[in-house]
């Protein structure tokens, strides 16, 4: 059986991806994705994004990967885009918008926020539209060779795990009968950074199955709760001066997201 650690939304929190990576190495899972957002929030935009492209086997684009390219009129913009470099934003505003994976016969789509753009949310309770559109080709994700519907989608942005099964609506959306037969899986991977779950501890997410498998096989997705040294994270945002500190410091301390 093949393993696949999947990753997302670091936003510079260093503490808490080597605890995450620790716990990969600990399982013996040789390949990690990661589902974007590796900039902002914390103080180790840089660090994350050397540490993930030496890591990683694919990373996939965030929207504050995308936006922290653009340019900036706010301080915290600014000091993080100081603190990246032009390489590291170039890196960041060329990484890909999706990656397709094959495992035990079915077809794995994953990308940041939602087969329409980076920056379009889908959260956890979306209607049932919103999440169908999940499974379409755009001009976004592309269409596979062989012309085939993903059969499952994984995604980041939202910062809150949860997996789903769904079937497709017949009358809206053109999919293959043989999937509506099977329905389709939904997942979301959490956040190694700033979970707003409640839970104050890193997220991710692993993906079982069999590698080559022409036909249906076992699968598995299993998420993980790491924790690691929050007070750590807090102290290496002031030690910096890093802007908006207080923020960061109460997002990680109650996994909500604060504005």
């Amino acid at each position: 059986m093949e393993k696949i650690a999947i990753i997302s939304d670091i936003h510079g929190n260093m503490p808490a991806l080597e605890a995450v990576l620790q716990d990969i190495r600990r399982r013996d899972i040789s390949r990690i994705i990661c589902l974007g957002d590796l900039v902002g929030k914390g103080p180790g935009s840089a660090e994350a994004v050397d540490c993930i492209r030496g890591v990683c086997e694919t990373v996939v684009q965030g929207n504050w990967d995308l936006g922290i390219t653009y340019a900036q009129d706010q301080p915290a913009g600014l000091w993080h885009q100081r603190q990246l470099g032009e390489e590291r934003l170039a890196y960041l505003a060329q990484l890909p918008f999706s990656v397709d994976v094959r495992m035990s016969g079915k077809l794995l789509r994953l990308f940041h926020a939602s087969a329409q753009s980076v920056f379009h949310r889908v959260k956890r309770k979306a209607s049932k539209e919103e999440r169908q559109a999940m499974f379409q080709h755009t001009e976004m994700t592309g269409t596979p060779e062989d012309g085939k519907f993903p059969d499952i989608v994984g995604y980041g942005d939202i910062h809150v795990p949860y997996l789903l099964s769904l079937k497709p609506l017949h009358d809206k959306l053109d999919v293959h009968q043989d999937q509506a037969k099977e329905g389709l899986l939904l997942f979301n991977v959490g956040s190694v950074g700033t979970p707003y779950d409640g839970i104050p501890q890193a997220c991710y997410g692993i993906v079982e199955g069999e590698q080559e498998s022409s036909g249906p096989a076992g699968f598995s997705i299993q998420f993980v709760r790491v924790p690691y040294d929050i007070g750590l994270s807090i102290q290496l945002a002031y030690d910096v001066e890093m802007p908006e500190s207080r923020r960061y410091e109460l997002e990680l301390r109650t996994a909500r997201v604060h504005k």
